[in-house]
């Protein structure tokens, strides 16, 4: 599996978040022409009280949020717009890791009712995005941005979720 899920808020087993990740890390990293079998991605499913402390701790902001990502490696590109360098997997046995989500319950299912979106097409969203980030893809940058999310819109098509933006 590319995902090894850690739910530590049980309201998460209502979308069976560990098949909605599964299949969304494997659509995105199928997309970028990477082998899913070659990576592992972790997941923590959690409220917001939880992300709101990975969040002050890991970018001084002491609010919930959707989701936060923690590449193993940094693959920023330094021009704006460029498509970042795709990891490079070890030669070792088994899977690469590839970095860490969290994702927070209560914040993704406010945002799905305040759009009128169904939570699972939201959550597959933000796995997408998240896995994106740990890829390198970032939306500081305006032309960064327009990479990413026109990136994101494409892998959702292939999963049948409509574009977000």
């Amino acid at each position: 599996m590319l995902t090894d899920t850690i739910i530590e808020d049980d309201r998460w087993q209502a979308l069976d978040l560990p098949a909605l990740a599964e299949r969304a890390a494997r659509a995105t990293l199928r997309h970028l022409g990477l082998d899913p079998a070659q990576w592992e991605i972790a997941l923590l499913a959690c409220d917001d009280a939880r992300i709101a402390t990975l969040n002050a701790d890991f970018r001084g902001k002491p609010a919930p949020t959707n989701v936060l990502s923690w590449p193993e490696t940094d693959l920023a590109p330094a021009v704006p717009g460029d498509r970042p360098a795709p990891p490079v997997a070890g030669a070792g046995e088994g899977p690469e890791h590839l970095g860490d989500i969290a994702i927070a319950w209560d914040t993704c299912q406010r945002e799905a009712a305040a759009a009128g979106k169904p939570p699972a097409d939201h959550v597959t969203h933000l796995v997408v995005h998240a896995t994106l980030h740990l890829l390198g893809y970032d939306h500081i940058r305006d032309p960064d941005a327009t990479l990413m999310e026109t990136t994101e819109t494409a892998i959702l098509g292939k999963l049948g979720v409509p574009d977000p933006y």
